[in-house]
Protein backbone atom coordinates (compact mmCIF):
# COMPACT_ATOMS: atom_id res chain seq x y z
CA UNK A 1 0.00 0.00 0.00
CA UNK A 2 1.05 3.60 -0.88
CA UNK A 3 -0.09 6.93 0.67
CA UNK A 4 0.49 10.01 -0.91
CA UNK A 5 -0.13 13.33 0.08
CA UNK A 6 -0.76 16.11 -2.25
CA UNK A 7 -0.73 19.51 -0.83
CA UNK A 8 -1.93 23.16 -1.72
CA UNK A 9 1.18 24.73 -1.55
CA UNK A 10 2.89 26.09 -4.75
CA UNK A 11 5.98 23.83 -5.55
CA UNK A 12 9.60 25.66 -5.28
CA UNK A 13 11.12 26.05 -8.63
CA UNK A 14 14.85 25.90 -8.75
CA UNK A 15 15.22 27.64 -11.86
CA UNK A 16 12.53 29.65 -13.57
CA UNK A 17 12.94 28.10 -17.23
CA UNK A 18 12.04 24.87 -16.10
CA UNK A 19 9.04 25.39 -13.53
CA UNK A 20 6.36 23.59 -13.82
CA UNK A 21 3.15 25.14 -13.10
CA UNK A 22 0.78 24.04 -10.22
CA UNK A 23 -2.31 22.34 -10.94
CA UNK A 24 -5.05 24.57 -8.95
CA UNK A 25 -6.39 22.50 -6.34
CA UNK A 26 -9.28 23.69 -3.96
CA UNK A 27 -8.34 21.73 -1.02
CA UNK A 28 -5.83 18.97 0.25
CA UNK A 29 -5.58 15.69 -1.85
CA UNK A 30 -5.16 12.31 -0.40
CA UNK A 31 -4.38 9.56 -3.24
CA UNK A 32 -4.70 6.27 -1.89
CA UNK A 33 -3.53 2.83 -3.78
CA UNK A 34 -3.78 -0.86 -2.37
CA UNK A 35 -2.47 -3.45 -4.18
CA UNK A 36 -5.37 -6.16 -3.70
CA UNK A 37 -3.30 -8.45 -6.18
CA UNK A 38 -1.58 -11.13 -3.83
CA UNK A 39 -1.90 -12.44 -0.79
CA UNK A 40 -5.34 -12.03 1.87
CA UNK A 41 -6.37 -8.71 3.29
CA UNK A 42 -5.36 -7.83 6.96
CA UNK A 43 -8.23 -7.03 8.72
CA UNK A 44 -6.41 -3.48 8.52
CA UNK A 45 -6.45 -3.07 4.68
CA UNK A 46 -10.16 -4.68 4.98
CA UNK A 47 -11.61 -2.12 7.10
CA UNK A 48 -9.69 0.88 5.20
CA UNK A 49 -11.05 -0.68 1.91
CA UNK A 50 -14.50 -0.81 3.08
CA UNK A 51 -13.77 2.81 4.42
CA UNK A 52 -12.89 3.96 0.90
CA UNK A 53 -15.98 2.16 -0.67
CA UNK A 54 -18.42 3.64 1.47
CA UNK A 55 -16.84 7.15 0.85
CA UNK A 56 -16.91 6.53 -3.13
CA UNK A 57 -20.36 5.13 -2.44
CA UNK A 58 -21.34 8.58 -0.95
CA UNK A 59 -19.79 10.62 -3.25
CA UNK A 60 -17.37 12.31 -0.95
CA UNK A 61 -14.47 11.01 -2.42
CA UNK A 62 -13.42 11.57 -6.35
CA UNK A 63 -13.43 8.33 -7.80
CA UNK A 64 -14.49 7.11 -11.43
CA UNK A 65 -17.48 5.16 -11.73
CA UNK A 66 -15.14 2.55 -13.55
CA UNK A 67 -12.37 2.64 -10.97
CA UNK A 68 -15.25 2.05 -8.12
CA UNK A 69 -16.73 -0.81 -9.75
CA UNK A 70 -13.30 -2.42 -10.69
CA UNK A 71 -12.24 -2.09 -7.14
CA UNK A 72 -15.74 -3.11 -5.79
CA UNK A 73 -14.94 -6.37 -7.93
CA UNK A 74 -11.43 -7.26 -6.91
CA UNK A 75 -12.56 -6.76 -3.50
CA UNK A 76 -16.11 -8.69 -4.11
CA UNK A 77 -13.95 -11.83 -5.49
CA UNK A 78 -10.84 -11.62 -2.67
CA UNK A 79 -13.97 -11.63 0.33
CA UNK A 80 -15.77 -14.85 -1.06
CA UNK A 81 -12.44 -16.72 -1.93
CA UNK A 82 -11.13 -16.40 1.53
CA UNK A 83 -14.74 -16.82 3.26
CA UNK A 84 -15.11 -19.60 5.19
CA UNK A 85 -18.25 -22.10 5.26
CA UNK A 86 -21.30 -20.93 7.12
CA UNK A 87 -21.06 -21.95 11.08
CA UNK A 88 -22.40 -25.04 11.86
CA UNK A 89 -25.57 -23.83 13.55
CA UNK A 90 -27.21 -22.94 10.23
CA UNK A 91 -26.56 -18.97 10.33
CA UNK A 92 -27.93 -16.16 11.75
CA UNK A 93 -30.82 -16.70 13.86
CA UNK A 94 -33.57 -14.16 14.85
CA UNK A 95 -35.66 -15.26 17.33
CA UNK A 96 -38.26 -12.71 18.01
CA UNK A 97 -39.95 -14.33 21.26
CA UNK A 98 -36.74 -12.64 23.05
CA UNK A 99 -35.52 -10.16 21.18
CA UNK A 100 -31.96 -12.50 20.64
CA UNK A 101 -30.40 -13.02 17.79
CA UNK A 102 -27.66 -16.00 17.36
CA UNK A 103 -24.91 -16.70 15.00
CA UNK A 104 -24.15 -19.97 14.89
CA UNK A 105 -23.66 -21.32 18.74
CA UNK A 106 -22.88 -17.59 20.01
CA UNK A 107 -25.57 -15.34 21.10
CA UNK A 108 -24.30 -11.82 19.52
CA UNK A 109 -25.68 -8.89 21.63
CA UNK A 110 -27.79 -6.14 19.73
CA UNK A 111 -29.25 -2.83 20.80
CA UNK A 112 -32.99 -2.09 20.40
CA UNK A 113 -32.38 -0.28 16.63
CA UNK A 114 -29.96 -2.80 15.28
CA UNK A 115 -32.07 -5.46 16.27
CA UNK A 116 -35.16 -3.74 14.62
CA UNK A 117 -33.13 -2.65 11.78
CA UNK A 118 -31.84 -6.62 11.35
CA UNK A 119 -35.48 -7.93 11.59
CA UNK A 120 -37.11 -5.41 9.36
CA UNK A 121 -34.65 -6.47 6.80
CA UNK A 122 -34.79 -10.02 7.32
CA UNK A 123 -38.58 -9.51 6.85
CA UNK A 124 -38.35 -7.75 3.31
CA UNK A 125 -35.65 -10.14 1.73
CA UNK A 126 -34.63 -8.78 -1.72
CA UNK A 127 -36.47 -5.15 -1.05
CA UNK A 128 -34.43 -2.04 -1.40
CA UNK A 129 -35.01 0.48 1.41
CA UNK A 130 -33.99 4.09 1.02
CA UNK A 131 -32.67 6.30 4.41
CA UNK A 132 -35.57 7.73 5.21
CA UNK A 133 -38.10 4.63 4.19
CA UNK A 134 -35.61 2.85 7.21
CA UNK A 135 -36.10 5.81 9.40
CA UNK A 136 -39.26 5.68 9.40
CA UNK A 137 -40.11 2.05 9.53
CA UNK A 138 -37.37 1.05 11.74
CA UNK A 139 -36.98 4.34 14.13
CA UNK A 140 -40.65 5.51 13.88
CA UNK A 141 -40.06 8.84 12.58
CA UNK A 142 -38.28 10.83 9.57
CA UNK A 143 -36.80 13.62 11.43
CA UNK A 144 -33.85 12.21 12.37
CA UNK A 145 -30.28 12.62 10.06
CA UNK A 146 -30.70 10.30 7.08
CA UNK A 147 -26.49 9.38 8.16
CA UNK A 148 -28.15 7.72 11.16
CA UNK A 149 -29.11 4.58 9.48
CA UNK A 150 -25.31 4.59 7.78
CA UNK A 151 -23.78 4.72 11.63
CA UNK A 152 -26.24 1.39 12.60
CA UNK A 153 -25.74 -0.39 9.29
CA UNK A 154 -21.98 0.14 9.91
CA UNK A 155 -22.13 -1.21 13.49
CA UNK A 156 -24.33 -4.15 12.82
CA UNK A 157 -21.72 -5.25 10.02
CA UNK A 158 -18.88 -4.64 12.55
CA UNK A 159 -20.82 -7.03 15.30
CA UNK A 160 -21.33 -9.68 12.64
CA UNK A 161 -18.03 -9.23 11.04
CA UNK A 162 -16.68 -9.59 7.61
CA UNK A 163 -17.16 -13.15 7.01
CA UNK A 164 -21.10 -12.83 7.83
CA UNK A 165 -22.94 -10.80 5.01
CA UNK A 166 -26.05 -9.03 6.27
CA UNK A 167 -26.73 -5.64 4.73
CA UNK A 168 -25.64 -4.90 1.40
CA UNK A 169 -25.54 -1.20 -0.29
CA UNK A 170 -27.12 -0.24 -3.00
CA UNK A 171 -25.36 2.36 -4.51
CA UNK A 172 -27.25 5.89 -4.94
CA UNK A 173 -30.71 4.06 -3.20
CA UNK A 174 -29.67 2.85 0.36
CA UNK A 175 -29.61 -0.92 1.62
CA UNK A 176 -31.51 -4.27 1.31
CA UNK A 177 -30.85 -8.02 2.85
CA UNK A 178 -27.87 -9.33 1.36
CA UNK A 179 -28.82 -12.02 -1.31
CA UNK A 180 -26.21 -14.82 0.35
CA UNK A 181 -27.33 -13.89 4.07
CA UNK A 182 -28.59 -16.99 5.70
CA UNK A 183 -30.64 -15.43 8.14
CA UNK A 184 -33.93 -17.26 9.82
CA UNK A 185 -36.46 -15.52 11.64
CA UNK A 186 -37.60 -17.83 14.64
CA UNK A 187 -41.11 -16.05 16.38
CA UNK A 188 -41.86 -18.99 18.59
CA UNK A 189 -38.29 -18.69 20.34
Amino acid sequence: MSVVALTTRPARSGRPDRAVPPRPRTAPTVTITLDLGAGPLTPGLARLAELLDELAASGEALVSPDEHRAARTVLDLRRAAAAPPPPAGGGVRILTGTRRVRLGDTEITLTRIEYDLLLFLAEHPRRVFTRLQLLANVWGYEHAVARTVDVHVRRLRAKFGPDTPLVTTVYGVGYRLADDAAITVDRDA
